[in-house]
């Protein structure tokens, strides 16, 4: 089923002349109304009217987040605020957040472009979706909420936390659809099981899972906890939340609503273009944002762009999982370490529970690097031995895919700690000046 064959299916050709005709307005609305762009387009020589194909947007400035921390709260609207109807706010960050506007039809244009990703995930009228993202500043669960909505779907907005009530209301409401964190849906599945609730006594048949990236092995994690068809979805606040990108239910990537959003894969080191398929640093421009539109936003998400139709029949590009971050990326004596390079290797590895910790010190010069993983309660066998082989098990393979060496702590079942939002993998422990 698809929600907008009109733009879901549109042909390349006219795709790239709507991109054309929506970049050139966009362009033009924050030359005149925001003074940042203003500025830095007049620093670098460039004005609207020299783009005269979608290409040229290369000839533009990027974004980078600290021009929209340095421009807080309204320095980046583009719209006056009688028209700005809703605000929203990163999360997770330090010092004051990044504050986003909605005018009533940027709140439409997200709703209709949530419609078509929980559609595209397989998600109908018929269904019933409790929403787990936390309810606030963050734009999951309001962007999951009024897109879900706007699709005819029943909604349970509980929120996060209360993890016992929030399974009894999957039971008692008869949830079809979670919506949430995919740390936080192992973490549910994990309280369901403990208290003797298991995916048969439950109508789950869809997951609707984002705001933190995870990995293929974790899918089937998903997957086999909670009997269900786990799908990914992508978004981020500075670009207007969820609804960015989603699987259909081929699970080929995600696609892009490419006539919202001009993407383009970079070089992270010198900015220049990366081709189809290959691996780079997303940098999207909003096409249709009203209140708060950008500019070549640097996301600072490794992923890459496919641009061949998919069998389900859409045309527009599809960007693969997040694989990690530019910001993220651990540099452990001198070798680039993602966390999502050490999560594909735990998740594999039968015996220790989705569930881990990445801690990072200094011993002299030495970085070093340890694991705290937990062994779930079969692996507790009551022989030693069996504990002490399946350590060597793990580091032999983390060796093997991160090229260094790394500790591994066994930690008692449930002592690490559980994530209610987005889960903090990483503790990195090393003095700021190294």
């Amino acid at each position: 089923m698809i929600w907008d064959p009109r733009h879901e299916c549109i042909s390349r050709e006219q795709l790239r002349e709507l991109q054309f005709r929506r970049l050139k307005e966009t362009l033009k609305l924050v030359y005149n109304r925001v003074p940042y762009y203003k500025e830095q387009f007049d620093r670098c020589g460039v004005l609207p009217e020299d783009l005269s194909c979608l290409e040229d947007i290369r000839k533009f400035p990027f974004t980078a987040k600290l021009a929209l921390r340095d421009n807080y709260p309204y320095g980046l609207f583009a719209a006056p605020m009688k028209d700005v109807v809703r605000l929203h706010a990163s999360s997770g960050t330090t010092g004051k957040p990044i504050v986003v506007g909605y005018t009533k039809n940027d709140l439409k244009n997200w709703s209709e472009l949530i419609a078509r990703i929980v559609t595209m995930a397989g998600v109908t009228d018929e269904d019933v979706a409790q929403i787990t993202f936390g309810y606030g500043l963050f734009t999951g669960a309001f962007g999951l909420h009024y897109g879900l909505e706007r699709a005819g779907v029943t909604i349970v907005p509980s929120s996060v936390g209360n993890t016992e009530k929030q399974i009894m209301l999957m039971k008692d409401f008869g949830a079809t659809v979670l919506v949430g964190t995919p740390s936080y849906a192992l973490h549910l599945a994990e309280a369901a099981a403990k208290m003797g609730i298991g995916p048969g006594d439950l109508k789950l048949r869809v997951g609707l899972f984002g705001a933190e990236a995870w990995s293929e092995s974790m899918r089937c994690e998903l997957e086999k906890a909670w009997g269900i068809k786990a799908t990914d979805n992508y978004g981020l606040s500075e670009v207007m939340g969820p609804g960015v990108s989603g699987e259909c239910t081929e699970a080929l990537g995600m696609h892009v609503n490419e006539d919202h959003f001009l993407v383009e894969v970079i070089d992270p080191e010198t900015g220049h273009p990366k081709g189809p398929g290959e691996p780079g640093e997303l940098v999207i421009t909003t096409l249709t944002k009203e209140a708060f539109p950008v500019i070549r936003y640097r996301t600072r998400d490794i992923t890459t762009l496919n641009y061949d139709p998919c069998i389900c029949g859409r045309t527009l590009a599809r960007m693969r999982k997040v694989t990690g971050r530019t910001d993220d990326m651990l540099i452990i004596s001198g070798v680039n370490v993602f966390p999502s390079q050490i999560e594909s290797v735990l998740v594999e590895i039968d015996g220790i529970s989705p569930h881990y910790q990445i801690i990072v010190t200094k011993k002299g010069y030495l970085d070093m690097l340890e694991v705290r993983v937990e062994p779930t309660e079969k692996a507790f066998t009551g022989n030693f031995k069996d504990l002490e082989a399946l350590e060597v098990k793990i580091k032999s393979r983390l060796q093997s895919v991160l090229s260094i060496g790394a500790r591994v702590r066994l930690a008692e079942p449930f002592s690490i700690e559980r994530s209610q939002g987005k889960a903090k993998r990483v503790i990195d422990n090393r003095p700021k000046s190294s």
